[in-house]
């Protein structure tokens, strides 16, 4: 059973979980996250984050995909970017 006291430990790092998905960020990105900015150690991030992911497969697929839209989006805008920039020196 879990106590009180590390039920409520739990719920923080869900709270703050949902926080870093606020902010766009993967689980690695979370749990440096929470590490350095509310001293939690990344095997809990980790670990509740996973739960969170069993509980909310579909959402969390989602999520995913999302992401790796956002990075493919903006790695073509940062190639395009390059790629103008650089063929206007050539001029």
């Amino acid at each position: 059973m879990v106590d009180s006291s590390s039920s409520s430990y739990i719920h923080l790092v869900h709270r703050l979980i949902e926080e870093c998905i606020l902010l766009n960020m993967n689980k690695e990105e979370c749990m440096e996250a929470l590490s350095k900015h509310a001293n939690i150690n990344p095997v809990i991030t980790s670990i509740v984050w996973k739960e969170l992911e069993k509980e909310n497969n579909e959402f969390f697929r989602a999520y995913t995909r999302s992401r790796e839209e956002t990075v493919s989006r903006t790695r073509q805008r940062i190639h395009n970017m390059v790629s103008s920039d650089s063929s206007k020196q050539r001029v």
